[in-house]
């Protein structure tokens, strides 16, 4: 009996080992995370990288596409009299990790090797660096001098290329060992390098009562996350699979977040191509796409079918209703190319990841027309506004409509005189309300004559444990690491 009673004493004592290791660390969160594509500010390509950059780094500004918000961060003040000339103040006190600190000329050089560099962020800097000067008059005062008027310089300051590097790292240009082992200015620090296909550790610089204190980052596939922030053993993850989209809702209840990304598709058209000089054969093609339909299917609920041009996370406000285009009408978009000539076949072109999707719309469209319709790949080469229509998913660097609407106008050679005057008037807007209000006239004038046509935007999941609280997301970082508290 003794033997007995020590074994279960025994058996007690390992159980409670156990289920005390299991418990969670106070203080510590434990994040689920795809492997990032690099962790170079300038050079961000997907949601988890823009978010890990945004506990490492604090930018200039945040601003709010949504509301034109501006809200200071790095800076103390951002000003302007004219919207040619520009004054930033820097905050006092504000270092990089490494001690030294953060300077206006940290900005000024940064920016110029952004530039230098032609990083995908680099288009953050169209606006910025086509000043006739940029300059540091002091250790905390930037001067940007513009060529014309350009409100939209707040939404540019909030861009992820323009966040500041150590001058280490610009005198070595040691990218690739950078990018392993970041050094920034914000709210966390790299414990150690980060290591590839498992994941890093974040430190909180300084106190912050109430909030994480560490944060273990752990990549891994997003199903068995999901089903270990069930089970209690992950904090929280930042995926949701496409089968668990709708049971993210019954599983989660209010644990769970989706916000817009800054990224969208279309499809364009080639204007040189006859068969689509008429805007009509142009509509007709965008209302035969069953936008749902590819969402829920190929696309596995990973975006949402667009209502506007403008994608939500960097569009001027809510849209009244739906733009025509936008809208599934099969009967209306047949009726529509009926008052053309319009023969086959057409060959629809796509890039990289964009398979899954392209065949089943080219589908639909030789459904609802019964045209020969083709999609192949387009390999490396960019299309030219002369090629066949082609498929394009764009992800703006900036939180301003500006930087998306010209890119778009330029990839169908349509910048006309009246987009010009246009987005003029829009970018020199006096309030935000107004700068709003013209930018809509602007995507008004693209959806007209619809040169490219709105397919979808892409959205981003989270899901978390009920010891999580405070999770908040932004277009450009996503998941605000930062202000989570346990």
């Amino acid at each position: 009996m003794r033997l007995a009673a020590a074994f279960v004493v025994l058996l007690l004592g390992v159980a409670g080992c156990a289920a005390s290791a299991e418990q969670p660390e106070p203080g510590v969160l434990t994040v689920g995370v795809r492997e990032p594509a690099g962790l170079l500010p300038a050079d961000l390509r997907d949601q988890t990288g823009r978010m890990i950059v945004g506990a490492l780094w604090t930018p200039l500004v945040d601003y709010d596409a949504a509301t034109g918000t501006t809200t200071l961060r790095a800076a103390e003040a951002v000003s302007s009299t004219d919207q040619m000339t520009w004054e930033v103040k820097l905050r006092n006190g504000n270092q990089f990790h490494d001690g030294t600190p953060v300077t206006a000329k940290s900005y000024v050089d940064t920016w110029r090797t952004v530039a230098a560099e032609r990083w995908t962020g680099s288009g953050a800097l169209t606006e910025v660096l086509r000043a006739n000067e940029i300059s540091a008059p002091d250790e905390h005062t930037l001067r940007i001098v513009l060529d014309r008027p350009f409100g939209q310089v707040p939404a540019v300051l909030a861009a992820p290329a323009l966040l500041p590097l150590p001058a280490s790292v610009l005198a070595s240009r040691d990218w690739a060992g950078f990018a392993v082992a970041p050094v920034g200015n914000g709210p966390f620090r790299l414990a150690e390098p980060w290591q590839p296909n498992s994941g890093g550790r974040l430190l909180r610089v300084g106190e912050a009562a109430g909030n994480v204190r560490e944060i273990q980052l752990r990549v891994g596939d997003s199903v068995a996350q999901y089903a270990q922030v069930r089970a209690g053993s992950l904090d929280l993850a930042t995926e949701v699979p496409g089968a668990r989209h709708d049971a993210m809702h019954q599983d989660f209840a209010d644990r769970h977040a989706m916000w817009p990304l800054p990224e969208a598709s279309y499809l364009a058209f080639p204007m040189s191509d006859k068969r689509f000089e008429d805007a009509a054969a142009r509509h007709a093609f965008a209302m035969a796409l069953d936008r749902a339909a590819l969402a829920a299917g190929p696309l596995a609920n990973q975006v949402d079918p667009a209502r506007a041009l403008l994608p939500p996370g960097i569009a001027p406000g809510e849209r009244s209703a739906t733009c025509r285009p936008c809208t599934h009408d099969q009967p209306a978009a047949k009726s529509l190319l009926g008052q053309v000539t319009f023969t086959g076949p057409v060959t629809l072109y796509f890039g990289a990841a964009q398979e899954q999707w392209a065949q089943p719309l080219a589908e639909q469209l030789r459904t609802a027309f019964a045209l020969e319709v083709t999609a192949r790949p387009r390999g490396y080469q960019a299309p030219q506004p002369s090629d066949a229509p082609f498929l394009l998913t764009y992800a703006p660097s900036t939180a301003s409509p500006h930087e998306l609407l010209t890119a778009l106008a330029k990839t169908t050679a349509l910048p006309d005189e009246g987009f010009t005057q246009l987005l003029a008037a829009a970018d020199a807007a006096a309030t935000a309300a107004e700068s709003g209000q013209r930018y809509r006239l602007v995507e008004n004038h693209l959806l007209r004559d619809l040169p490219i046509a709105p397919l979808w935007s892409g959205h981003g999941h989270a899901v978390w444990t009920p010891r999580v609280h405070q999770v908040t997301a932004t277009p450009l970082r996503g998941i605000e690491l930062a202000s989570i508290s346990l």
